[in-house]
């Protein structure tokens, strides 16, 4: 198994950017808090990173096994058909951060806080994809997470995590009892190689969402991953 750990990740941010991200308007009355908001994030922020090659093996037509742990979801088993790597993942804030947040009384600075975890966590995930491409020459991928589809529902996070081992004692994560993840700003899922751009977006209806990267094709389930559609 090849594990890596990203938990020297550098990370600043200053009030202007912190007050960008929390789409606040600055102004002399908060400006200092802010600006020492932005200090504390900086010097105690530790956003961290684990991923794992792992390799596929489809074992049925809507699941996959990755060393004898079975993931559920027709999606995933067609998309990972001509895929012979895969990258599983966990990125986040930090638990540091998420201390740190935690103790803030006041609402406006909880929500400043809120969104300096965002901007941690961006960082995390870059570091990953800048790691990946350099040590694995990963080349054009595309991400499925577990909840973002109804076909790969939240508590697929389990399967996932168990292939990751102990998530907690590496980076800090953990699951609550309804898989969401804490922190609560951690991404999870499973890269995979592969020449057709593919989002998530794509297969999900939901109107006005705001992380949307993708229009939605109403057709797209039914041609690629309908019951007729072949998978080898």
């Amino acid at each position: 198994m090849t594990e890596v750990v990203l938990d020297q990740i550098p990370f600043a941010v200053d009030a202007a950017r912190l007050a960008r991200q929390a789409r606040v308007e600055r102004d002399s009355s908060f400006d200092a808090d802010l600006a020492r908001l932005a200090a504390e994030a900086s010097e105690g922020a530790r956003p961290k990173v684990l991923y794992r090659l792992a390799y596929p093996e489809p074992t049925g037509e809507n699941t996959v096994a990755i060393d004898g742990v079975e993931l559920k979801s027709r999606v995933l088993r067609v998309n990972l058909q001509e895929a012979h790597r895969v990258f599983l993942y966990v990125a986040s804030c930090g638990t540091e951060l998420e201390d740190w947040a935690r103790a803030k009384d006041d609402p406006l600075e909880q929500y400043c806080a809120e969104a300096a975890k965002e901007l941690a966590l961006g960082a995390a995930a870059q570091a990953f994809n800048q790691d990946l491409t350099e040590r694995f020459e990963s080349g054009p991928t595309a991400v499925m997470s577990p909840g973002s589809l109804a076909d790969w529902p939240l508590p697929q996070q389990r399967p996932l995590f168990a292939l990751l081992g102990d998530v907690r004692g590496k980076i800090g994560v953990e699951l609550s009892p309804s898989c969401l993840m804490i922190p609560n700003k951690s991404i999870s899922g499973l890269r995979f190689p592969t020449e057709a751009r593919y989002e998530n977006c794509m297969l999900c209806p939901r109107p006005d969402c705001p992380n949307r990267r993708a229009r939605y094709d109403a057709g797209l389930y039914d041609r690629k991953y309908g019951a007729t559609a072949a998978v080898s």
